[in-house]
């Protein structure tokens, strides 16, 4: 059985990433990208599923664990009864080789560890052929399946029962170490490597991005905004520069339920949050490759624009059940693919001219391709922006009037214009300007409760939604502005439990799947965010206290937490999560009313 969501750490190399155990374990790992199917899928049912266990074999060890320094690196030190060593799990940057290195490095006395080698392709449905060279030094096994192969360098392994294991010791002073790489099949297997040379490159790698960051936050909060920032790098694709939204699919939003999503690929709407949190601590060269990514991206036909893409800018990501997975911890399905990206969602264009403006605010010069894209993008808002649509939420229930999805579109024709009068691009800025403020009308006779001057989710509707917060993110209200807080007091009386945010109330059927989920951690943040900005400070530092006591020990935090069984939940890393716990802090760091 796979453990705890929190339990794991991500090994990540800027083109996929690993899950690894507190117990050593790695549960998860896709190669050679993170939307590639898994080679260890344990994560989504058990070691059958393949895994690759490395660790003591005495029960009475036990272990702590962090990162070495600015990357991720993880060393686990481990404590048995007969000596102490560590391990260094490492996914090597700087040279794409789909490679995981391991190292054991003895410290005191002598430790006994256990090797245990599961692989399976193609998400654990498929057992490769294996192969053994022994008289290699270090001896080398090779599994293959179709399209796929891995060599896996170290020491020797025993087959048997489709896995292979093994036991060695390691003494003070004494260092062992175990590489998989995968490659092609129809290619010859990589060579070997200097492993000290490709740790050194990796710690400096991830220094020299680090030492980019400015404008610190000079708080408690300091470390974990810049861990978030390395988490966002971390899910960004180092050829594309797109940024997958997690590493993981199907861990499940409801603990045996069927709200199970594949997440690695990339959403527009994170754009804007991106751009401005990046740009805000001194990364612009990271804003333009995601800049350079999101005109790719939405190339074309603005009718065919999409919520999502794959991390090269693919549109085609048809979902799929996988009925041989288990599920973490029984939670079916799993899936593959992500049907909201042939959805419908009117906020979309609001997304992606968000992210185009906080670049130009940055500095990023306009081109006139990027801008005459945009054009077309409003253009063809323009004729459907009053369309009932799924909404930020990418519900699976009847298409609504979401006020969310209204105000993106207030804000996309907001941006245009400014495009025009602050920037002096051309455009027809009356024409934007009118239907800006046809917008706005509409949402402030349809969209607001009169009982109580709140904000509601949709038109007509008698609850909110926490993507309000958004609204003066957006620059649509002022975070003081009466229905503002009208709406967050619904927020605190609806949405708020445990201390904790839920995204809306699923009770009501709007999203078309069975009612009950965990609180979203991003929701959370946000209300962090506007309690900052509307003069609850307060409020925001013990909002933010408990949101940040809520990330594991190497300032990993996923999708949602579960109150009831404190534990995460969700897909994992999750960067809407990091994304919001730094806007959030650098709100309260501002100390004003926006």
């Amino acid at each position: 059985m796979p453990l705890a969501i929190e339990d794991y750490a991500l090994v990540g190399d800027c083109f996929s990433g690993a899950l690894v155990g507190r117990d050593g374990s790695i549960d998860w790992l896709c190669l050679p990208r993170f939307d590639s199917p898994s080679v260890f899928s344990a994560l989504l049912g058990s070691e059958e599923n393949g895994r690759w266990l490395l660790a003591p074999t005495s029960t009475d060890a036990s272990s702590e664990r962090r990162y070495d320094g600015a990357g991720f690196t993880l060393v686990t030190h481990w404590t048995t009864p007969t000596g102490e060593v560590e391990v260094i799990d490492c996914m090597p940057v700087g040279d794409h080789r789909a490679e995981f290195v391991r190292r054991v490095r003895g410290l005191t006395g002598s430790v006994e560890l256990h090797q245990e080698l599961r692989l399976r392709f193609d998400y654990g449905a498929t057992v490769p052929w294996m192969s053994q060279n022994r008289e290699a030094d270090p001896p080398e096994l090779v599994a293959v399946a179709g399209p796929n192969a891995v060599i896996v360098r170290g020491p020797a392994l025993t087959g048997s029962d489709r896995r292979h294991s093994g036991v060695f010791t390691v003494a003070a002073g004494e260092t062992v170490d175990i590489s998989l790489v995968w490659y092609p099949s129809h290619r010859e297997p990589p060579p070997a490597v200097d492993v000290d040379a490709q740790l050194e490159r990796t710690r400096d790698w991830w220094r020299e991005w680090l030492g980019h960051y400015r404008n610190p936050v000079e708080s408690r909060f300091e470390p974990i905004v810049q861990r978030s920032l390395l988490v966002l790098r971390a899910l960004t694709h180092e050829h594309t520069g797109g940024i997958t939204a997690a590493a993981t699919t199907s861990l499940p939003e409801q603990f045996g339920g069927p709200r199970n999503w594949d997440y690695r690929f990339v959403w527009l709407r994170d754009a804007s949050l991106t751009i401005d949190v990046l740009t805000r601590h001194g990364f612009e060269d990271e804003v333009e490759r995601w800049r350079q990514w999101l005109l790719r991206a939405v190339a074309g036909d603005p009718a065919d624009v999409q919520i999502m893409y794959g991390l090269g800018g693919e549109r085609y990501l048809p979902e799929r059940e996988l009925p041989h997975l288990p599920g973490y911890q029984g939670a079916r399905p799993v899936r593959v693919g992500n049907a909201a990206s042939e959805q419908f969602q009117a906020d979309v264009i609001g997304e992606v001219l968000l992210a185009l403006d906080s670049a130009r605010q940055a500095g990023t010069e306009e081109s006139e391709v990027s801008w005459g894209l945009q054009r077309a993008l409003l253009a063809h808002l323009e004729k459907v922006w009053d369309r009932p649509d799924e909404g930020i939420w990418e519900i699976r229930g009847t298409p609504r009037e979401f006020t969310h999805s209204r105000a993106m579109c207030w804000a996309a024709f907001d941006r245009g214009v400014r495009a025009v009068e602050r920037y002096g691009l051309k455009g027809p800025a009356q024409r934007w300007r009118e239907l800006r403020d046809r917008i706005r009308a509409e949402i402030d006779a349809r969209h607001v409760d009169p009982s109580d001057g709140a904000f509601v989710q949709y038109a007509g509707a008698s609850h909110v939604d926490a993507a309000l917060l958004q609204l003066p993110q957006i620059g649509f209200c002022e975070p003081d502005d009466p229905r503002m807080l009208a709406t967050v007091a619904r927020i605190e009386r609806e949405l708020l439990h445990d201390g904790l945010v839920h995204r809306y109330v699923t009770e009501t059927g709007v999203d078309g799947l069975p009612p009950g989920e965990n609180p979203f951690l991003a929701c959370s943040f946000w209300l962090a965010e506007q309690y900052a900005r509307s003069g609850r400070r307060d409020d925001a530092e013990r909002m933010l206290d408990r949101l940040v006591a809520l990330a594991n020990d190497v300032g990993m935090l996923s999708e949602e937490y579960a109150p009831a069984e404190r534990r995460q939940a969700g897909n994992t890393p999750q960067a809407l999560s990091h994304l919001a716990l730094v806007r959030a802090v650098n709100a309260l760091a501002d100390g004003v009313t926006r």
